[in-house]
């Protein structure tokens, strides 16, 4: 194996995630240890370097060009992980003096000067024993940045973001309020995009389903009422515009029950950035101010047009 595959394999045994894995990581681990193609691991050092002196050593060594501009790229997808990974260590510098080095931890030092040998995979395990993998520490970090809500009486969880911290008022802030005692039939998730989706129902009510990205980002039902909330949670792209409406009425033009659109905001300041492209006939919701709406109609408050 090439010293590239060498040290992809020791990152992969050291169980880090594939984003770090990638050649730029490989490289940084083969410059901080100093490890040139004809080298073996055994002969690894760990002098204290700086980021430049990286960029220069994989020129140098291994014929592979990185810009100058590019350091930023470097400290966010290797040495920031690496240093979470305890692999490597920095001299306590301001992170903006020229004097700002890391350098492989001890351990770290001694474990790769073992690769190849026959006390690699007990050293491997010691070293794993001591310190929690990446990988697990960043799946735990994950679980507990997960948003819980509670969706039809039941436990689900959001994953992390704005996006969703709206996504969970409109369930259990809005809906309490503006359609009680309704249904969710559908809301994504960032990374699970049907995160609830009630396929039987919204079939029976007359939607033609179809990709995930037509869809509203939730969808509410009042049995009751017989009316539909088709809603939108928007913190970056996607309110309630003329286009937006012809899109969802195309996609439910089976639909009988009444049509609800509502537009949701996190706060006042991003409604006003999209107020202007709001469709009329339209509603809109701010989670800074739950307890009220904005009716874009003039003739009639809340309800099916």
């Amino acid at each position: 194996m090439s010293k590239i595959e060498e040290a992809k394999e020791i990152l992969k045994e050291l169980q880090v995630p594939a984003k770090q894995q990638a050649d730029l990581c490989c490289l940084v681990l083969l410059a901080m240890a100093n490890i040139k193609e004809t080298d073996l691991w055994t002969d690894a050092t760990n002098r204290w370097i700086r980021i430049h002196d990286v960029i220069a050593y994989t020129k140098e060594n291994y014929d592979i060009v990185y810009a100058e501009n590019s350091r930023e790229t470097f400290r966010k997808q290797a040495m920031h992980h690496f240093r979470n990974a305890a692999f490597i260590e920095d001299n306590g510098k301001a992170t903006n003096s020229p004097n700002y080095r890391y350098r492989l931890t001890g351990e770290m030092l001694s474990l790769i000067q073992k690769y190849g040998t026959a006390s690699w995979e007990s050293e491997k395990q010691h070293f794993l024993n001591a310190h929690e993998t990446l990988i697990s520490l960043y799946a735990s970090k994950r679980s507990m940045q997960k948003i819980p809500v509670q969706i039809n009486g039941e436990h689900f969880t959001f994953s992390p973001g704005k996006h969703n911290e709206l996504q969970k008022a409109i369930i259990e802030e809005f809906a309490p309020r503006f359609a009680p005692n309704s249904e969710c039939l559908y809301v994504g998730d960032t990374t699970e995009k049907d995160l609830v989706k009630n396929t039987e129902k919204l079939q029976e009510l007359g939607f033609a389903i179809t990709l995930h990205d037509k869809m509203p980002d939730v969808v509410l039902y009042s049995e009751e009422k017989k009316w539909l909330y088709f809603i939108e949670s928007v913190t970056s792209v996607g309110p309630m515009e003329p286009k937006r409406i012809k899109e969802i009425e195309e996609m439910t033009a089976g639909v009988s029950a009444g049509k609800i659109y509502v537009t949701a905001f996190l706060d006042f300041k991003t409604f006003k950035k999209f107020s202007e492209s709001l469709a009329w006939e339209t509603e809109v919701w701010i989670a800074d101010m739950p307890d009220h709406m904005i009716h874009l109609n003039g003739d009639k408050f809340l309800g099916p047009r």
